[in-house]
């Protein structure tokens, strides 16, 4: 019996023991293990089912919000993962058996979308847009548009968007500044060149994201104003394949088009060229020039105005290539390079009122412009994801830019009692390179949510410039008897070189507070480094004394340096996926610095900012957002405010830099409400934002009452702010064929300027409010009804108030029928009525009527034959008008436009899929 017991005692020991063993080896061969789940837009894609298979384990899991995952003591071997989210592609990953690591970070998982058959489901709808917290899908095949148009012709179908006729998108009441194809950027994200070249055929779905920033999307703390981003998302058999266009046509009034483009899409590798050359306004590429010669900026009450809204007469020359390829799984490179030569000749006639008490200064002018303009623009981007999930990107972009320009004007200054009459004249050559590079690493650690971010950002600019710049008229006295006549002539060289450097650098520490808690620590430096040479010849005293004279008091060597440095701290809360809230504080020390070696002058100026920052979001349900921001940010003085030279190489208006400017502070809050009802296709968003700046730079004029000459220097000062609203309502009426896109802006702003020394308070209320309708009565016809209504309402209060309001309504319309298979005539009618402008040619009230036939032929309809006549009625050559008013000023302006001509065109698109395998 006693053996009996020291026998199981003997055996219940070695279980015990073996047992024990047994645990410690499962511990020590346990594994953590992590990764990313994307979307086709390199996104974090939030739901995944994940599920993990071993030879001892099988664990079930689902991404975060971020597309994080992560399962902890995992045992066994032969480790399987499978990626499945209905309407995506199911993804299996095999770890590697040599992997011995107790941490193992998977290299990213990218789920494609996929249509998914499911047996005894009929599917009958596609549901047109899906809305999500910061993206907006449409969904292509919902939609009706013409077979083989191009994709901007296709986006002005989506409720929400406005294309411009230039090319310019708007969606939901903001600009497009980037478009990516499956994630990635073509020809460096140029909206024009995507819009304008690939077809619509191809595409499976438009995404619309409110998009942060790279440096931000890495943080995961978005706390700055995102910006209004398209990824075209392709269809699956439009991913390998081949096309192109080319385009050739000639008309009346001596148009000419021609454009030629290849393409070729195989599974991530991208490459495309494309060239145009012609004089009716059609570039392929954005220009580079911020603002080019005759260019006004272009708003969205434009968008249904059937007028070409480009100033002047243009021969545009365009080329460019785009290169995208995935090196390897986690790599990818993206290189792009366009040329653009542009020839402007614009003519156009202004009207420029200043008051002064007693001084009533008018500026009556009439000028021609001419520019060539040759601008070349090379971008590259690079982005790796290590194994250890670590990011680099790498995205230098060089331009430059070769300008000829020319600028003669016939002018007429008069006040109460002198009169001049002459010309002015101004011929520039200049060069601008400029090379920015930006660099952004993101380490990743064991720790979820742990991240250490850093951004730099480098920037080279330099400027040379010689310009000639000739200054006549004949000046009348009236006030004496006889009145008294005199003469004015001017004639000035003048070089001018300057040079800009600057960095940004930018780094973050994120640390998970809690299981719903994250702090940030971060710092921010910014340099801005300025030089500028500048030296005036005057060529009138260089003839007298037979060498060369410089104006010594003209002249200018000048240094100048921004320093700014911004460290703080920010804790954001995320309790669930429905409510996230962030609240920041920074303090920010600022120095200006301006340096004078020819006077050995020196100027400083210091502050420090206490900069707060708060906001958060809140869905209320499945349909309803809201979300408000605040944020301060400093605004350095420019290049012109600073400079400290009397410049008076226009005689009549003189500008004179101040070195003491201080750097502005804008306070900006921001508040957003979205609603969206996807069983009705009904989608409402409204934003009010206030913004007020502290120290704002306005202008200071004075005029003598002897005198039409003015003279504006700069200076600080308090009491600017604006207030903007908008709002945006698109939905079915009665059926989908009926499509109501309701859109409207009321922005305030309260602007201060001195005159004469005199605080001069301008206030200035612009209402826009537009209604559109599309009507699709059949697969044969479709037509489109707008309205649009601007008020513009303006008042000053020195040197006595002044009011000045001007309407302007827009009626338009557009129709298009499918004659046959082959046949299309389509026609484009908009009345504007214009009233209360002070010029009477702003009063105008122009009817602009398009119409165009096209024939298509050849199999799968290739060939496109497109007869045309724009601007039937020849008005749009009177519609280049814009007016401001700033402080004392009024000023009018109309520039000449294209007008009527008649074109014929021909197009065949070239296209090559694949062999099935």
């Amino acid at each position: 019996m006693k053996n009996n017991r020291c026998i199981i005692l003997l055996v219940m020991l070695i279980c015990s023991c073996a047992l024990g063993l047994s645990n410690v080896h499962a511990q020590i061969g346990s594994k953590r293990i992590q990764g990313l789940v994307l979307d086709s837009a390199a996104h974090g894609l939030a739901g995944v089912n994940i599920r993990l298979t071993s030879t001892l384990d099988t664990l079930v899991t689902s991404s975060a919000a971020n597309g994080a995952y992560q399962f902890s003591n995992v045992r066994g071997n032969h480790i399987r993962i499978s990626y499945s989210m209905l309407g995506h592609q199911i993804v299996n990953r095999l770890l590697s058996s040599n992997e011995h690591s107790s941490f193992v970070v998977v290299p990213n998982v990218v789920l494609i979308p996929q249509a998914s058959l499911i047996e005894g489901v009929s599917i009958t709808k596609t549901i047109p847009v899906v809305y999500t917290e910061d993206t907006i899908q449409y969904n292509m095949d919902a939609f009706k548009f013409r077979a083989n148009s191009l994709l901007e012709e296709a986006l002005k179908q989506l409720p929400g968007i406005q294309v411009l006729r230039d090319g310019t998108v708007y969606a939901q009441g903001k600009q497009v500044s980037t478009v990516l194809v499956d994630g990635k950027k073509f020809f460096g994200g140029d909206v024009i060149t995507a819009t304008k070249n690939l077809p619509a055929d191809f595409v499976k779905k438009i995404q619309v994201i409110n998009h942060f920033g790279d440096f931000a999307i890495e943080r995961g703390m978005t706390t700055d104003e995102p910006e209004k981003v398209i990824n075209i998302v392709l269809k699956e058999d439009s991913k390998r394949i081949s096309f192109g266009q080319i385009t050739a046509g000639g008309g009346t009034s001596d148009r000419y088009i021609g454009s030629i483009g290849v393409n070729r899409f195989d599974d991530g590798q991208e490459f495309s060229v494309i060239g145009s050359v012609n004089n009716t306004n059609t570039s392929l590429f954005s220009f580079g020039s911020p603002s080019g010669v005759g260019e006004r900026e272009k708003s969205l009450f434009d968008a249904n105005d059937f007028v070409d809204p480009t100033d002047g007469l243009n021969n545009i020359k365009s080329f460019g290539f785009n290169f995208s390829d995935n090196l390897a799984e986690n790599t990818l490179i993206n290189t792009s390079y366009s040329f653009t030569h542009k020839e402007n000749v614009t003519t156009g006639n202004s009207f420029l009122r200043s008051d002064y008490l007693g001084n009533k200064i008018s500026n009556a002018e009439s000028y021609r412009t001419t520019s060539n303009d040759y601008y070349h623009k090379l971008t590259t981007e690079f982005k790796h994801r290590f194994k250890n999930s670590d990011v680099l990107e790498i995205k230098p972009v060089f331009s430059y830019n070769r300008i000829y320009f020319g600028n003669a004007r016939d002018r007429l200054i008069d006040n109460n009692r002198i009169t001049n009459d002459g010309t002015y004249q101004d011929t520039s050559y200049q060069q601008n390179p400029n090379l920015d590079m930006s660099i952004l690493y993101a380490r990743a650690f064991k720790k979820p949510g742990r991240k250490l971010v850093s951004n730099v950002v480098l920037n080279f600019n330099s400027l040379n410039k010689v310009e000639d710049v000739v200054d006549r008229y004949t000046s009348v006295d009236s006030s004496g008897i006889p009145p008294r006549i005199t003469e004015f002539n001017q004639q000035y060289f003048i070089e001018q070189r300057s040079g800009t450097d600057g960095v940004k650098a930018a780094v973050s520490f994120v640390e998970p507070f809690s299981e719903y808690s994250t702090v940030e620590l971060f710092y921010d430096y910014e340099l801005t480094d300025m030089t500028a040479v500048r030296r005036v010849e005057d060529r009138l005293k260089s003839e007298e004394f037979g060498q060369f004279f410089y104006v010594d008091s003209l002249g200018v060597s000048y240094n100048y340096r921004f320093n700014s440095s911004r460290a703080g701290l920010s804790y954001q809360y995320v309790p669930n996926k429905k409510f996230r809230t962030s609240v920041g504080f920074a303090v920010q020390p600022i120095t200006l610095n301006g340096y004078l070696p020819r006077e050995d002058m020196y100027y400083r100026y210091d502050n420090v900012n206490v900069v707060p920052s708060a906001g958060f979001k809140w869905r209320l349900n499945n349909e309803v957002d809201w979300s408000v921001d605040y944020v301060g940010k400093n605004n350095q003085p420019n290049f012109l405010h600073i400079i400290p030279v009397r410049d008076n190489s226009n005689s009549q208006n003189i500008i004179i830099g101040n070195p003491e400017l201080k750097a502005e502070f804008s306070n900006r809050i921001n508040t957003t409400l979205r609603k969206f009802i996807t069983s009705r296709n009904q989608y409402f968003e409204t934003n009010f934002a206030y913004n007020r700046v502290l120290n704002k730079i306005v202008a200071d004029k004075t005029a003598f009452r002897s005198s039409t000459i003015q003279e504006t220097t700069f200076k600080n000062a308090d009491g600017y702010f604006d207030l903007k609203w908008y709002y945006l309502f698109n939905m079915p009426l009665f059926n989908e064929s009926l499509q109501l896109d309701f859109v409207g802006n009321t922005d305030f702003y309260n602007n201060i300027s001195f005159v004469n020394d005199e605080r001069n308070k301008t206030t200035q209320f612009i209402y826009s409010q537009s209604v559109q309708f599309r009507y699709t009565w059949s697969d044969y016809f479709e037509s489109l009804f707008n309205t649009n209504y601007l008020l513009n309402n303006a008042t000053y209060t020195w040197p006595y108030t002044t009011e000045i309001t001007a309407h302007s309504l827009l009626l338009s319309g557009a129709t298009k029928g499918y004659l046959s298979d082959h046949v299309t005539l389509g026609a484009e009618m908009s009345q504007r009525f214009n009233a209360g402008y002070e010029s009477s040619f702003m009063n105008n009230n122009p009817t602009i009527l398009n119409a165009y036939l096209e024939i298509s032929f050849l199999p799968n309809k290739l060939g496109l034959l497109r007869f045309q006549g724009f601007d039937l009625l020849d008005q749009n050559k009177n519609m280049g008008t814009y007016s401001e008013y700033i402080g004392n000023d009024l000023y009018e302006a109309r520039n000449n436009r294209l007008g009527r001509y008649f074109m014929v065109t021909f197009n065949m698109r070239l296209q090559k899929y694949p062999k099935k395998k």
